[in-house]
């Protein structure tokens, strides 16, 4: 039994080619827990997580505070996929508590279990292999009419079939990106519209949205986070899906969603608390009867975007659409010399993603500048 030598944190902060704004945030750069995993044969695995204070209530500072407290016991008590899973079902609260900061640790553990196996994780996990092509959505921050317009035409062009737009709750505004998806002669059923808790009530956010005069096939979190009856009364209201991201971080959170309502779980893994998590949070939605959207933080690297592609790739069937993949397309660097990111039309094909034992990345470009 190899132990686990050394779980080492530091922070990511990577530059945005341009910024991205939405109703909860605007950034500049973005913001990952980086954790390096090394076993005592100096076998390093890599892994990411982005504590998000307005989606699960963690900070870099807390995240950093969760490894610097729980190191000690991770390296004693983890040593291969069978502990690791143990420690997971033995710490479910603290975890609920810390979920991006756990992800980052249990995505190096993993890559490191691959690595020293000498399979991918999916091998690891007993999933199948990673297979067919990968699509992505279109993602268009809450930017001003002009930059909007824009950046559809841009989506467009390279060949993109779905959308998310960022609401901000200006009607003014919200109403020239229903008159541009109008004018480019986007449907509806391919449009969503992610709110991040703008109304406080259903009367607000119906009167909102029907002034937008634009049929959205789905609204992601348009009340605050938790208030499922709301959502489900402004479902019936507007006769849309409900998109749940803050709303359901937890498989048990499903159990009481209510009947009669197309519902949808933005599932990501940072958010979830791992891979282990998310994988069990999606085969707890398809018992639900509820189907998936694999998404991201806005942010993420090549590592959060690997682990990603497993859970839908082991969930087909239930994935309506993925979200992420930007890579060097947002970010002005990636932390892989050949980044796992979308191409034309949003496609990413299987055997574009690197090949290896765990996760089969080897990062190259962890700056000490970005520690």
């Amino acid at each position: 039994m190899t132990a686990i030598g050394s779980l080492s944190a530091r922070t990511l902060a990577i530059p945005f080619k341009v910024s991205f704004a939405h109703a909860s945030a605007t950034r500049a750069a973005m913001q990952s827990l980086w954790i390096e995993a090394q076993d005592e044969n100096g076998t390093t695995g890599y892994g990411e997580g982005c504590p998000r204070e307005y989606v699960t209530g963690e900070s870099l500072s807390g995240a950093q505070a969760f490894i610097a407290a729980q190191q000690g016991e991770i390296r004693g008590a983890v040593h291969d996929l069978g502990s690791l899973r143990a420690w997971v079902d033995h710490h479910r609260a603290l975890i609920d508590a810390n979920p991006a900061a756990w992800c980052a640790v249990e995505l190096a553990l993993l890559d490191l279990f691959g690595k020293r196996a000498g399979v991918p994780v999916e091998s690891l996990l007993g999933l199948p292999a990673l297979s067919g092509r990968f699509r992505y959505t279109a993602v268009i921050g809450d930017s001003a009419p002009q930059r909007f317009a824009a950046e559809l035409d841009r989506y467009r062009r390279v060949g993109f079939r779905d959308f998310k737009i960022k609401l901000s709750g200006d009607p003014a505004r919200d109403a020239s990106k229903a008159a541009a998806l109008r004018a480019a002669g986007i449907a509806p059923d391919r449009v969503r519209a992610d709110a991040n808790n703008l109304w406080r009530n259903v009367a607000d956010a119906t009167q909102a949205l029907k002034a937008a005069d634009f049929a959205f096939f789905a609204l992601e979190e348009p009340l605050p986070a938790g208030d499922i009856a709301g959502m489900a009364a402004l479902a019936r209201a507007l006769d849309c899906a409900i998109i749940l991201d803050e709303s359901a971080a937890r498989a048990d959170q499903l159990e009481r969603l209510p009947a009669g309502v197309r519902w949808i779980i933005n599932l990501r893994v940072s958010k979830m608390g791992g891979l282990l998590r998310s994988l069990a949070l999606a085969a707890a939605a398809r018992s639900a009867g509820a189907q998936i959207i694999v998404g991201a933080h806005v942010g993420e690297t090549s590592v959060l975007t690997r682990a990603a592609l497993t859970v839908v790739n082991a969930h087909r069937a239930s994935v309506i659409a993925q979200e992420g993949a930007f890579g060097t397309h947002l970010l002005k660097r990636d932390v892989v010399d050949l980044p796992i990111m979308f191409g034309a039309g949003g496609e990413l094909r299987a055997d574009a993603v690197p090949t290896g034992a765990g996760f089969g990345l080897a990062p190259t470009l962890v700056r000490a500048s970005e520690a």
